[in-house]
């Protein structure tokens, strides 16, 4: 999968526009766009920051998700 795919898929899972993605990440609006179509590329590191951050808040979602089933048991 080329480096515009992973950056696509990765805001896809979080179910966030292009705008809110950004603007998560401090980049331009313009930028993840020029990275989506593979115009230009973020440097590696960036990029697996992402993908890092987002596994951690996916990890705490389902850790809050999971306790509150707990408690509701």
């Amino acid at each position: 999968m080329d480096v515009s795919a992973r950056i696509k898929e990765l805001r896809k899972k979080t179910g966030l526009s292009q705008s809110k993605f950004s603007a998560k990440f401090g980049i331009p609006v313009r930028t993840l766009q020029q990275w989506e179509q593979g115009i230009s590329a973020p440097p590696e590191y960036l990029l697996r920051m992402m993908a890092y951050i987002l596994l951690l808040e996916e990890n705490r979602m389902g850790s809050i998700e999971g306790g509150e089933a707990a408690e509701e048991a």
